[in-house]
């Protein structure tokens, strides 16, 4: 689905003066425009953006603001390539990180809806890789868990699987993982999988939340469960149903073009990290597909996603999934143990249980997640509003514009 921008027409502000004999203020009625969001105050949003481009802090990005399917902001800024002077565009790709996780955990919760298992399965029932899977001590020791690794572990990060950290760094560090980026790996997913299940647990299952590779290890039980590579199953069942033509694993060489270059921000000066031609999603193995933190997008696409949980797991006439189903993923399973922008975690992303959980503008029940390369989301079923920015700056230095785009659309939503 092409979004275009919608024209944010300011209605004239109506000025009440009240007799001088009255003791009532004069009454200003603001602008709204057809969304319930000031126009004046989404100038903030816009300006926030370009300061950052301005201060050559970033490059460029796309930023979205849907509310009730329909585009209040819909607009690209800056540049996809400095070097070459080519302008950001709103259907520009993006490297989306760990955004793929929520595209996983909705493949992992379509085979639950099928009734392929129960979500306090244990892994190892259907990935005998992980029947005799240890637990990291302290001492450098390992010990047996003290109950079965079990699906909903992992999709709540309380399975023990970190990115390196933790009791069992060493061992982690020698199997060479210590980083969330696999794309460039030489190997399948099955192979990935069977060699990262002889690595401990950095701890016990359930006990804390660990945010990991968990989300890789539920792209290979979909394969498993499915009986289809993960690439092939999500795009059968997710992209191609909810039209996200530029969505996957790797970028074809008819898109290379639309790709955004990687910047970074180092010792506060922007700089170019990755091209297309050096990028493993043009030119790399291809081989393992990691529902972790593999996919591309676009923010048409990604939106599009977003939508469909928005919209209870339908989008367009396309069922994904049921109400039912969307309910237990946005609601908090944890509780204490969560970490992230708010106070809960569900199934693939955070959850703002109450007000002030973020600690920052939002609404309760609103959920979301980020990415390595900066871009964030938030879904507000409340407000029927999604945010995103889509950009690629890694590293992001000490930048907060990905969590300030938040507030500022929030600040502007006046009805």
């Amino acid at each position: 689905m092409k979004f275009h921008v919608l024209a944010l027409a300011l209605a004239c502000a109506a000025l009440t003066h009240a007799p001088l004999t009255s003791a009532a203020p004069p009454k200003a009625t603001a602008a709204v425009n057809a969304q319930g969001f000031s126009p004046e105050r989404l100038k903030r949003l816009d300006a926030a953006i370009d300061e950052q481009i301005a201060r050559q802090q970033l490059a460029g990005g796309v930023m979205a603001v849907l509310r009730d399917g329909k585009p209040v902001v819909f607009k690209a800024f800056g540049q996809r390539d400095i070097e070459n002077a080519q302008p950001m565009r709103t259907d520009t790709i993006f490297r989306i990180a760990s955004m793929t996780k929520a595209l996983t955990s909705v493949a992992v919760m379509i085979l639950y809806e099928e009734g392929r298992f129960l979500l306090k399965d244990p892994v190892a029932k259907f990935l005998p890789a992980f029947a005799n899977v240890q637990v990291a001590k302290a001492d450098g020791g390992t010990e047996k868990p003290r109950r079965p690794l079990t699906i909903h572990d992992l999709l709540t990060h309380t399975s023990g699987m970190s990115y390196g950290a933790g009791p069992a760094k060493a061992a982690y560090e020698a199997a060479s993982m210590k980083d969330w980026y696999l794309v460039g790996n030489d190997e399948t997913l099955e192979q990935w999988t069977n060699r990262f299940a002889a690595l401990p647990l950095q701890s016990h299952p359930g006990e804390q939340f660990i945010y990991g590779y968990a989300t890789d290890v539920l792209g290979r039980l979909v394969e498993v469960v499915s009986g289809q590579p993960l690439d092939a199953f999500i795009k059968a069942r997710i992209t191609d149903p909810l039209r996200m033509p530029d969505t996957g694993f790797s970028v074809p060489p008819e898109k290379v073009a639309r790709l955004a270059n990687v910047y970074g921000l180092e010792g506060g000066q922007l700089k170019l990290m990755e091209t297309s031609a050096k990028s493993d999603f043009v030119n790399g193995p291809r081989k393992l597909m990691s529902g972790g933190a593999g996919m591309v997008s676009t923010a048409g696409d990604y939106t599009r996603f977003l939508q469909m949980l928005l919209n209870k797991g339908e989008l367009d006439g396309v069922r994904v999934l049921a109400p039912k189903t969307v309910a237990l993923m946005t609601a908090d399973h944890l509780r204490d143990k969560s970490r992230g922008d708010a106070d809960g975690f569900g199934l693939g992303f955070w959850v703002n249980v109450k007000t002030g959980g973020f600690r920052e503008l939002g609404s309760e029940g609103a959920f979301g997640w980020g990415s390595a390369y900066f871009p964030q989301y938030t879904v507000d079923p409340k407000e029927r509003l999604i945010i995103l920015l889509m950009t690629q700056l890694r590293p992001a230095g000490n930048s907060t514009l990905a969590l300030r785009v938040r507030n500022l659309t929030y600040q502007a939503l006046i009805k």
